[in-house]
């Protein structure tokens, strides 16, 4: 199913840029358009994941520099029968954890190190559970790709608002009013994008997962609980709201979740809680 939503994204991104070039250069706007695109596609499928590393400056780990978080993974690893994902540490205070990668031999799984000083090692293997999980089931490529998109088209966006404000009132009406009908129905358009590839319910498959993983389900819910304690007043430095959907929990603190709850993807917590609740007598 992820694999078909991947491609499903790719061909609409592609669309959506063949459809941008038509109005601004007709059929050679369009052909640009079609090769921009396909050139997006190759970059979002092989890079986006270090591309979404990079921004968060996360540094890769190993054994003997993260012996406690390394050892958490490679020991839930192979309990899920999956490779051994990179391990990165995001020198951040807020705590949160994100996974990316376009398939299981070529992912990564990345903690704040504020999710490190404020869980417990139980509540920590239940986050690294969830993630692993987003793995196992793909979630990653489609959440990696989605963001390369949702941000490709935020910036034309952008780039057309810019336009559309730097114009004086002799520039053509008609020019202008093309111009903000893109402004404005171009970043809803990311939204759907991120919406339509990272739908709600895989945050309650891949805690299920981490329960099934770690037979502890109660462990997530504490982390969970904490996390979203934390989310009230503090945001992840450096959050998007391209990438928010990536993350375990909203990177967006209450205050700063006007414009980025447009493309919110996370379901309540409350209630994402009170399902690993109702698991805990399943694994007595």
């Amino acid at each position: 199913m992820g694999k078909i939503k991947t491609f499903c994204l790719m061909a609409g991104l592609m669309l959506i840029f063949m459809y941008v070039g038509n109005l601004f250069g007709g059929v050679q706007g369009m052909k640009t358009a079609f090769i921009i695109s396909l050139a997006l596609n190759f970059y979002s499928y092989f890079f986006s994941d270090k591309l979404v590393l990079k921004h968060y400056k996360a540094q890769e780990v190993n054994k003997n520099n993260a012996p406690m978080l390394y050892q958490i993974v490679e020991n839930l690893s192979q309990k899920a029968n999956l490779p051994m994902p990179k391990v990165y540490i995001v020198p951040d205070d807020v705590p949160n954890a994100f996974a990316t990668g376009r398939n299981p031999k070529h992912a990564a799984v990345a903690a704040t190190q504020g999710l490190l000083n404020l869980l417990d090692e139980n509540e920590i293997e239940g986050v690294l559970a969830h993630e692993l999980s987003h793995v196992k089931h793909y979630d990653i490529l489609t959440g990696s790709i989605a963001a390369v998109f949702a941000g490709a088209i935020a910036m034309i966006s952008n780039m057309a608002r810019y336009n559309v404000s730097s114009r004086n009132n002799n520039s053509n009406n008609r020019s202008n009013g093309l111009f903000a009908v893109l402004a404005v129905v171009l970043l809803p358009i990311a939204a759907s994008v991120i919406r339509f590839g990272v739908s709600r319910t895989r945050e309650y498959e891949a805690d299920e997962g981490a329960a099934n993983l770690t037979q502890k389900p109660q462990y997530l819910a504490s982390a969970l609980a904490k996390l979203e304690g934390y989310a009230k007043n503090y945001s992840l430095n450096k959050a998007t709201s391209e990438t928010a959907h990536m993350f375990i929990i909203n990177p967006f603190s209450a205050q700063k979740a006007d414009f980025s709850s447009l493309f919110s993807t996370h379901p309540s917590t409350a209630d994402r809680i009170r399902r690993l609740k109702a698991l805990e007598d399943k694994y007595q």
